[in-house]
């Protein structure tokens, strides 16, 4: 199962890449003599849309076989059979074992998505707080 980002999360990043990269071009056409600095504006545009494509393909969360994972560039996990308690706090949701702790950020996820992940961790027939 795989729990999507908000349209607008996904938006807001495709705008800034855009936005930046236009003025990035801007920058550089105006006058001839062009600095390293004057980089700067397209390197953060390929960020934002480099981060864009990446959260459009893999998602915020993903849920197989029993493994929670959170898609990013650190990559959290947290096995599900493991989680003893999971705390609502701030509408965040935390998910705690005997060794680790995983938040998943309930603000940046579709509304469909979080009526799916919220019937997954409802299977889980554990502690809520």
């Amino acid at each position: 199962m795989k729990i999507e980002y908000k349209k607008r999360h996904l938006n807001v990043n495709l705008i800034l890449g855009i936005t930046m990269l236009t003025f990035g071009l801007l920058n550089l056409g105006y006058d001839g003599n062009n600095s390293w600095s004057d980089y700067g504006y397209i390197v953060f545009a390929v960020c934002y849309l480099f981060l864009y494509f990446y959260q459009k393909q893999y998602k915020y969360l993903t849920i197989q076989n029993g493994v929670l994972n959170i898609n990013g560039s650190l990559g959290k996990k947290i096995n599900l059979t493991e989680v003893i308690h999971i705390k609502k706090f701030a509408g965040d949701y935390i998910l705690k074992t005997n060794k680790k702790k995983l938040t998943i950020n309930t603000h940046i996820i579709d509304p469909k998505s979080l009526t799916e992940l919220n019937a997954e961790l409802k299977k889980l027939r554990v502690e809520w707080h």
